[in-house]
């Protein structure tokens, strides 16, 4: 029985790994959720200064076209952004990420699980962030395909979320 239980755990870890996240609903917590005007996020105050600095960094590039491989260049800012360009871009402003990264590296970036304040949610094709509980993405907002902010849900089938170290 034993022997059994031994050689099923590694399957057991692996369909640990497989869980789904749940998907995206906008939620407003006083304090502790951005809030939406007119296209742009504004922090709650209390944000941590990497949040109130990826918030800004968002706001900077929200509204850009799409345009696949877009925000992966090593110029400071790009005229268009696609998904992992847009992530990219917002953590390097924060002092987050090094360098830009194709949406699949997103999977193993900083720490599983969701974050307090910062949440990536990554699939091997597409990657969108959730900061101070409200999602910037490219894809699923209502709009025209780009940067932009939104309190729309989304469902996160194939997703697995990971945030920075302490955030």
């Amino acid at each position: 029985m034993l022997n059994r239980l031994a050689r099923s755990f590694p399957l057991l870890l692996f369909l640990a790994g497989c869980a789904e996240s749940p998907p995206y609903v906008y939620q407003y917590i006083p304090g502790r959720t951005a809030i939406l005007q007119n296209g742009y996020a504004v922090a709650p105050p209390a944000a941590p200064p990497d949040v109130q600095i990826a918030v800004a960094a968002a706001n900077r590039i929200a509204g850009l076209p799409y345009v696949y491989g877009a925000g992966h260049s090593t110029a400071e800012f790009d005229m268009a952004y696609d998904c992992s360009g847009a992530a990219s871009f917002v953590l390097k402003a924060a002092g987050l990420l090094g360098s830009p990264m194709p949406s699949h590296a997103f999977r193993h970036y900083g720490a599983d699980g969701p974050g307090d304040w910062i949440t990536i949610y990554a699939e091997r094709d597409h990657v969108f962030l959730v900061i101070a509980g409200l999602r910037f993405d490219t894809a699923w907002t209502g709009g025209p395909r780009g940067p932009q902010w939104t309190t729309r849900s989304r469902p996160t089938t194939g997703t697995v979320q990971r945030h920075p170290d302490g955030l």
